[in-house]
């Protein structure tokens, strides 16, 4: 862990869990929407739609919080982020209790659930870009770089902590709004640590708060930006040739990518034919698998093979559309697992070859420009896809694993016969 005279252990740390928890958090409730939506009896659709406005919203305040971080108040900005985390827990929680109870029904339910999940995109995106500015502006050289990468690895641990310890607090007589409100419990612990722990003291130097991607499962790049904060800014457009395609391969695939995620828990609630409840635990065997698979490729096989960014999506490409294939005609828990790891692990291929290849395509002094652009990609791809696949899995289960299959073969074909990067490398 990273260490100077201005950034001490105990500060880093908690920098660290303010990372940690609003990923967690967030993705443990994504994980647990299916059982709850089947659970309430609501419309699979309105499920997809309840996180689709989150991340609606997280797209569009998100660069404004960044921009903020750029100046005072980053400590402000955490805590900001932090309430809105907590409030977010809070209310969904408390209106899935009610739910449960039979005190509201079930439509209530869920219009509370969407003005909590607002809450939580709105405010929920000022605590990242406030943390890697907190860093940034504390360390220098390699320090910063080492810094900034161990926060990046915790919004990434969050996505897999989140659903994998959620099944452990569905107890009586909270049952699956126990989550929620457990992790609302840990939020106000982080917050109040940050609030008595950690100082708003003067930095060394001002640093660039980076917009930091909607937290999502499966998503293991949190937006962090580089350890070089002090650039020039650069105009660099959409439609710049060099990066262009970039944008339309990242955008195709992660819409393959929101679209598996937004209906892989219904499927296993509909294959094994168990209530939401019991189905939980096997959702969250089947994301683990992912999680550890996409974890896999990008902290084991992408640093020992050596791919450039073209060959990375193409395998990345390749291995997803096989695994969605499977997904679609697995009858159990096995195929459905083994199919999500194998998509999971091209994906873990994909997204790395993606923001590489744009990142190389433009020069130095565009870098926190590109990088803006990348994040903004990611985070479009998961506000309508999760919708489209839940309205294609109500007319078959396993139309939407097909349809993405298709389009990423599309896209794989696309890539090797007419992509050519433009590769600047600055």
């Amino acid at each position: 862990m990273a260490t100077v005279s201005s950034l001490s252990r105990e500060r880093f740390a908690l920098l660290f869990g303010v990372m940690l928890v609003a990923a967690a958090g967030n993705t443990a409730l994504q994980s647990l929407m299916p059982s709850i939506g089947r659970q309430l009896g609501v419309p699979d659709l309105w499920v997809a739609a309840a996180f689709s406005l989150s991340a609606v919203i997280w797209v569009l305040t998100a660069p404004h919080w960044a921009r903020r971080a750029d100046h005072r108040g980053r400590r402000a900005l955490m805590r900001l982020g932090l309430y809105g985390f907590i409030a977010s827990m809070l209310v969904c929680g408390g209106a899935l209790a009610a739910g449960l109870a039979g005190l509201i029904g079930p439509m209530a339910v869920f219009l509370i659930f969407i003005v909590g999940r607002a809450a939580y995109g709105a405010w929920g995106s000022a605590s990242p870009p406030a943390v890697q500015a907190y860093i940034a502006a504390r360390t220098e050289g390699a320090e910063r770089t080492s810094a900034l990468a161990t926060i990046a690895s915790s919004f990434g641990l969050g996505t897999i902590a989140g659903p994998a310890i959620a099944p452990l607090f569905i107890f009586p007589p909270l049952g699956l709004s126990g989550p929620l409100i457990i992790f609302a419990v840990i939020g106000i612990a982080v917050l109040l640590a940050v609030v008595t722990r950690l100082p708003d003291d003067t930095p060394r130097s001002s640093a660039r708060g980076q917009i930091i991607g909607y937290p999502s499962l499966g998503d293991m790049n949190s937006g962090a930006g580089s350890d070089d904060q002090d650039w020039s800014p650069a105009t660099l457009a959409w439609r710049d040739p060099r990066v262009f395609g970039w944008h339309m391969i990242g955008a195709i695939g992660g819409h393959g990518q929101a679209a598996l995620f937004g209906v892989i828990g219904f499927l296993v609630i509909d294959r094994l034919r168990v209530s939401p409840s019991e189905a939980q635990q096997w959702i969250a065997i089947v994301l683990m698998s992912g999680a550890a698979a996409t974890l896999l490729a990008q902290w084991g096989l992408i640093p020992r093979l050596g791919l450039d960014p073209r060959r990375l999506v193409l395998w990345g490409c390749l291995l997803s559309a096989l695994g969605a294939i499977i997904i679609g005609i697995a009858a159990g828990m096995y195929g459905i697992t083994l199919g999500f790891a194998l998509a999971s692990l091209g994906f873990g291929f994909f997204r790395p070859g993606y923001t590489s290849g744009a990142s190389l395509a433009v020069t130095r002094s565009e870098q926190n420009r590109v990088a803006g652009m990348v994040t903004s990609v990611n985070g479009i791809a998961f506000i309508g896809a999760p919708a489209a696949a839940v309205a294609l899995y109500s007319l078959s289960k396993a139309l939407p694993f097909f349809v993405t299959a298709a389009l990423l073969v599309a896209l794989t074909f696309w890539v090797w016969l007419r992509f050519i990067p433009s590769d600047q490398a600055a």
